[in-house]
């Protein structure tokens, strides 16, 4: 069996967000013991639509697999309840907002006064300091104050629905990207061997996404939805599906003439470099576009690729979980669940040549309260 990376490790997670949630989550892969700090009946993500068959929530299943649960009532004993689990832990998640934080005692000076030893990592959504530190933030909130939320719809959606206000990305994307900094912001400070409080920011870690975007602030430019795509291909409608296209360099280019047939029109002096073929971005696309109705998915993507051309089928939901890389990849790993076996990510990241293997179920709240309990008797002998 392989020995995970971070196996031994401890974590206290007190997480109402997905963020934070999603922090946790990574050090459990990556093999912490992930404790969650629940209040009686459980965390908010526990009813978070949509539902499983069994009406557990499909967003908690995926970002609580293989942690465990304990109630720190925060009415009755956290205080204790929270410095009996820290005492051993190696590092404290905590979203609660800031205003709350002292009357938990999870306010930092006071967790590092008495555990000296911890990362304390704080995810919230601005952050824990400065004039928004107490703003609230939900994703659609968070994909727009990241910037990214502006510059959708764009590439093929935006031709075909020019008049769209900017949208939202599907799911929870903002808060993951949040919670993946996160962890590695811990992991950075769990590294230099010392306990210190580290300030994970939701928006900033999704300002990062947009980096490009914002250096382009650089030469005066601004992105715009429906400026921002490269000049052609990217989402192509076929006669069955749909497909991705990019071409970056020359011999790509020479690849895609060939496919298209294009000897007439693409010998013009003017498609000769990626300045002249950007000029006439929207006359490609147009012909592109036109052509590529007449294909079925799979044949283009296997002319496509016998050529050097960078195109691949752009996946339903289902197809992605079925993909042959996928599969050979071990990307999506099955779990027991609430109503049976669903399938989750696996880490999107590697330690070797096999991907991690997600462990364990979704606790019940308290499920393993006797953790809470041996913690508590230690402190009382102690």
């Amino acid at each position: 069996m392989t020995v995970k990376p971070l196996a031994g490790l401890r974590v206290v997670e007190r997480a109402a967000g997905v963020a934070a949630a999603q922090a946790g989550r990574l050090l459990r892969q990556m093999g912490a013991d992930v404790i969650m700090a629940e209040p009686p009946g459980g965390t908010s993500l526990r009813q978070e639509p949509p539902l499983l068959p069994g009406g557990t929530s499909a967003l908690f299943t995926y970002l609580s697999v293989g942690k465990c649960s304990v109630i720190c009532d925060p009415d009755d004993g956290f205080r204790k309840d929270i410095d009996a689990l820290l005492a051993t832990a190696n590092i404290l998640i905590d979203d609660t907002p800031v205003a709350d934080r002292a009357a938990l005692g999870l306010d930092p000076d006071r967790i590092a006064a008495a555990h000296p030893h911890l990362v304390h990592l704080s995810v919230l959504p601005f952050g824990a300091f400065g004039p928004k530190a107490d703003w609230a933030g939900e994703e659609l909130t968070l994909v727009h104050a990241g910037g990214e939320g502006f510059l959708l719809p764009n590439g093929l959606s935006a031709d075909l629905f020019p008049d769209r206000p900017p949208l939202k990305i599907a799911g929870h994307f903002a808060q993951l990207q949040g919670g993946t900094t996160a962890a590695m912001a811990a992991i950075a400070a769990l590294w230099s061997g010392k306990g210190q409080f580290v300030d994970a920011s939701v928006q900033d870690a999704n300002v990062a996404v947009g980096a490009f975007a914002i250096q382009r602030f650089g030469d005066g430019s601004i992105e715009h939805r429906l400026t921002r795509s490269f000049k052609f291909g990217g989402v192509i409608k076929c006669a069955d599906g749909y497909v991705e296209l990019l071409t970056l360099e020359s011999r790509q280019w020479q690849g895609l003439v060939d496919l298209l047939g294009a000897d007439d029109w693409a010998a013009d002096r003017e498609l000769a470099d990626e300045v002249g073929r950007s000029a006439r971005g929207a006359e490609i696309n147009q012909r592109i576009r036109s052509w590529a109705r007449g294909w079925k998915v799979e044949d283009l993507v296997r002319a496509a690729q016998d050529r050097g051309v960078p195109m691949a089928r752009y996946n339903t939901p289902a197809q992605v979980l079925e993909g042959a890389q996928e599969r050979a990849r071990g990307i999506f790993q099955a779990v027991e669940a609430d109503g049976g076996p669903v399938k989750v990510q696996s880490l999107p990241f590697r330690f070797g040549p096999e991907a991690l293997s997600v462990d364990g179920a979704v606790p019940a709240p308290g499920d393993q309260q006797a953790l809470l309990d041996a913690e508590d008797a230690k402190r009382e002998t102690a």
